[in-house]
């Protein structure tokens, strides 16, 4: 039956409607999901073994909750997608401000609406959508914000006193009854904002400048913290946090596959750069691994994390570098290559908060640092180990490469080069190319380019090769010359 057609509140008794409070539907529509098989929490990654069925045991169990963890973990994107649990619409008596169920009218609005007008009372109905509240916490947030305060202008206008509960002004808290209200970063709340709020948690009631009202709100709240913020600018006080049924902690990418899949989603390219610029998988290795290097760097500070927003911010302007030299060049389409890795540095050091060593080392070199540690992490997943010792007199997989570049002046590949200038520099390297044969026999044709700078980026961290910045390019040598050049 389509009751969204109904418009009285007898018309709806009459339809054998039955109401639910939020918390009810959501464990419901849950259990319902959950029998046929579907998605819960679609478009999250890398928490279908972790996250989501903590999250779910909570949803089920009708208790408040409390997301902990880093930035960049998706607290907020799960809370948001809670409101697909709720039903698609539900009644409302016409003209309350705080969504009150003609059911179960809590308002002095809507119990004076009942009481006029019984079975003709005019219902309306809200959509799932609009069910969703959301207050970031800051120092600033006053008990006015969220519970409410005396309005005097509506005295005023309605000719009432300050004794008449007519006069107070809902905050966002009462006008969030029989929605999802998300408090982001709740320990930056003041410890009487919080004392406020384990009121309506425990005892159902609000207080605003002496009146004491009896709201049993019906409100699904999800509190979201990171676990910095206890040290660094509050905590949550302790009778708030008896009060929250479940605290879920959340994680980042344990893999670089479910990075890959959630930058992947998240970037939203440009369809001309999809269609005219290619990306190899290493390539897009490298860049999340990028982000598992600098969780375990020295020089970033671990408890303000590395949010995944930086993969995706690297990886859009990994594709505007590409884009960018396209444009230069005049050619129709193009490939990543290792140097438009330098384009990614802005977005690295955006989102990563140094320590004091850090920031002596400077936030570019950092980035730059990270970069060549990702590099170097993968290389040795795909070629020969480097040996720090040799022996004279035996043969080793780099000594063709090595023996090039010291009969050479080497090359110099430039960021700007149109792609045949590039290749044609690659190309002079004959064992590149008979390396890659032996070791990587399965590269996909347009890999090869990029895995053969990759090759040589990794061969100069390894101490084998050198290379430097030379205007907007690298040129790769021999370490003789680049010693030389050091000197000079």
């Amino acid at each position: 039956m389509n009751y969204t057609e109904i418009n009285t509140f007898g018309a709806l008794k009459k339809a054998n409607y039955t109401p639910k409070h939020i918390k009810e539907e959501l464990r419901q529509n849950l259990m319902e999901k959950i029998r046929k098989g579907e998605t819960v929490f679609e478009g999250v990654h890398g928490y279908e073994d972790t996250v989501i069925p903590e999250l779910e045991r909570a949803i089920l169990s009708k208790h408040n909750i409390n997301l902990l963890g880093l930035r960049g973990q998706a607290k907020t994107r799960l809370a948001r997608l809670m409101i697909n649990l709720l039903d698609e619409y539900i009644p409302v008596v016409a003209g309350s401000e705080i969504n009150d169920d003609p059911f179960e009218p809590i308002s002095r609005y809507a119990v004076d609406q009942l009481q006029q007008h019984g079975d003709d009372t005019p219902i309306t109905w809200l959509h799932r959508s609009e069910r969703f509240a959301e207050k970031l916490a800051t120092p600033d947030v006053t008990v006015a914000d969220l519970i409410g305060d005396v309005d005097p202008i509506k005295a005023a206008n309605l000719k009432l006193n300050y004794a008449d509960d007519r006069v107070i002004h809902f905050g966002m808290i009462p006008r969030a009854n029989r929605c999802i209200f998300v408090i982001n970063e709740l320990p930056d709340l003041q410890a009487r904002i919080q004392v406020a709020l384990f009121n309506i948690l425990q005892e159902g009631d609000i207080q605003i400048r002496g009146f004491k009202l009896r709201l049993p709100l019906d409100i699904q709240f999800i509190f979201t913290a990171n676990p910095e913020d206890y040290t660094n600018r509050g905590s949550i006080v302790t009778p708030l946090k008896d009060r929250i049924g479940s605290q879920i902690l959340t994680h980042y990418p344990t893999s670089v596959a479910i990075a890959k899949r959630i930058t992947e989603q998240e970037a939203g390219l440009e369809s001309a750069q999809k269609e005219q610029i290619y990306v190899p998988e290493l390539a897009r290795d490298l860049l999340e691994q990028i982000s598992f290097e600098a969780r375990e760097s020295e020089f970033i500070d671990a408890k303000s994390g590395v949010s995944t927003r930086m993969g995706i911010t690297a990886f859009q302007n990994l594709l505007s570098a590409a884009e960018l030299r396209l444009l230069r060049s005049g050619d129709s389409a193009t490939a990543i290559r290792l140097s438009d890795f330098m384009g990614i540095i802005p977005a690295i050091t955006g989102k990563v908060e140094l320590v004091y060593e850090g920031e002596q080392e400077g936030a570019a070199t950092v980035a730059i640092q990270l970069i060549e540690s990702a590099v170097k992490t993968l290389f040795t997943t795909l070629f020969p180990k480097v040996e720090k010792l040799e022996r004279e007199n035996q043969r080793y997989p780099y000594d063709d490469i090595v023996r090039w570049f010291s009969e050479s002046d080497g090359i110099h590949l430039s960021d700007e080069a149109n792609d045949a200038d590039y290749r044609e520099q690659l190309d002079q390297v004959k064992p590149l190319q008979q390396l890659l044969t032996q070791y990587q026999p399965d590269t996909k044709p347009e890999d090869i380019y990029f895995l053969s700078e990759f090759l040589l980026w990794g061969l100069t961290l390894n101490n084998k090769l050198s290379k430097y910045r030379s205007g907007k390019g690298s040129q790769f040598e021999d370490n003789f010359h680049g010693y030389l050049r050091d000197k000079i």
